[in-house]
């Protein structure tokens, strides 16, 4: 294949590391007038335009955006892709919600053309929105798996998702069997898994729906495969909670259930976790798990607050998710706006940085790809957005009060949504226009 490069100069800021860690001013690198150059889908260099644009070979193009910034692309922890179609769906909690409208709305992907069709709707909105890495929750159906998978290639993006396995507790049209789910996921996974950009995730929805039987064969795929991922949810709601002890009362707690089936692990991300208890977090850690970090979820089904300050007490790896549709928006940012809203009605603060990491190089350590994605350090993946300071009046009028690349960053957290993304890079390549 030909050589081919390509430049790119604005502002680039991206995070290094967790800013709880090392402290804010070590966490980021920023260029306020900086360049990204890429070779072949990766990134060859990054720097200060002023330093790298004499070395640039004759003839390598360079785009120039003087009123934006360059960040990484977005990574998205925790998004269900059957729910695409009930986003914003009114007046419920979590366990009437799944029965009154997500069953119904999962229930359509038995139809592989509705699966395709929501499929590519799904990720046209994902690269909008500037997330160019998801772990994705299919329905329980394996085309709604083909479907994505298939999408995603084409795009050669790096995803990850899953086919649901329930087996109980749901309506009789959307379970599988244990032996079932565990055959249909092991074909999926011989088909997709490694294929390109593309992981598979081994993918019970929560233990109240998957009998002992099912989560022990899911434990067996792991073993199986080992650099499999999997994904669930834990401890969102207390009424969710409660019902985990009444169908496990051999059990410790929630979290226990799945450690007691193996289910724990370096690839292995629990959706929301806002009820964990210090035991907990510290055991996910041990484990090397990760929790999905879900505000706009958590605030619009009424299930609390997500314990961020616990979490870095125990060196948890933490990602963000926007788990439409429970969440409101396939945005980071606007997912952000709520996870700032979280922190400050526990008494806490999330600086924007912070907030970066967070939709970053915390997602992709969340996920074990740092050393492909979530930062754009030369030698990985030139995944990465263009973010527009002119996106919209107000953000254009209020980022000219801004004196400082920490506010601006604020100001585009809180002001910003699909609009302010102009441009979305997958593997070096333009995915997303506004």
């Amino acid at each position: 294949m030909p050589l081919t490069r390509k430049a790119y100069r604005a502002a680039i800021l991206h995070s290094i590391a967790d800013p709880a860690e090392v402290g804010i001013e070590a966490s980021y690198e920023y260029f306020e007038d900086g360049l990204l150059v890429v070779e072949n889908g990766r990134i060859s260099a990054l720097g200060h335009a002023s330093e790298l644009l004499p070395g640039l070979p004759a003839g390598v193009q360079v785009e120039h955006y003087p009123d934006a910034l360059i960040t990484p692309g977005f990574i998205d922890t925790h998004i269900h892709l059957p729910q695409t179609g009930m986003v914003g769906a009114y007046g419920e909690q979590l366990l009437d919600w799944l029965n009154t409208y997500t069953f119904p709305c999962e229930s359509q992907f038995a139809d592989p053309d509705h699966a395709n069709e929501v499929a590519d709707i799904f990720i046209k909105e994902l690269l909008r929105n500037g997330t160019t890495t998801a772990l994705v929750f299919g329905s329980v159906h394996p085309q709604s798996v083909n479907a994505f998978f298939a999408a995603a290639e084409k795009l050669d993006l790096r995803m990850i998702a899953g086919k649901v396995m329930m087996d109980r507790n749901a309506p009789d049209y959307l379970t599988d069997t244990a032996e079932s789910g565990y055959q249909e996921s092991k074909a999926l996974i011989e088909r997709w898994h490694g294929k390109g950009r593309l992981h598979y995730a081994v993918t019970p929805r929560f233990a109240p729906t998957s009998t002992p039987e099912q989560l022990t064969l899911a434990g067996q795929l792991l073993t199986e495969y080992p650099d499999l991922y999997m994904q669930t949810h834990i401890s969102e709601n207390l009424q969710e909670i409660q019902w985990v002890k009444e169908l496990f009362p051999e059990r410790k707690g929630y979290l226990d259930v799945y450690d007691h089936y193996q289910l724990l692990g370096e690839r292995s991300v629990f959706a929301h976790g806002v009820h964990l208890c210090d035991d907990e977090c510290a055991r996910l850690a041990e484990t090397g798990s990760a929790v999905a970090f879900c505000p706009t979820s958590n605030f619009f089904l009424g299930s609390g607050l997500f314990n961020l300050p616990m979490a870095e007490k125990h060196k948890l790896n933490v990602g963000l998710g926007t788990d439409v549709g429970g969440g409101t928006s396939f945005s980071l940012l606007q997912t952000l706006n709520e996870a700032y809203k979280v922190m400050q009605l526990q008494g806490a603060r999330l600086s924007p940085f912070k907030s970066l990491y967070l939709a970053t190089l915390g997602g992709a350590r969340a996920l074990r790809l740092e050393d492909k994605i979530g930062t754009l350090h030369p030698g990985t993946d030139a995944d990465f957005l263009v973010l527009d300071y002119n996106a919209t009046p107000l953000l254009s009028y209020r980022l000219k009060q801004a004196n400082s690349i920490a506010e601006t960053l604020f100001v585009l957290m809180t002001l910003g949504d699909d609009r302010t993304v102009l441009q979305t890079f997958a593997a070096g390549q333009q995915v997303h226009q506004r």
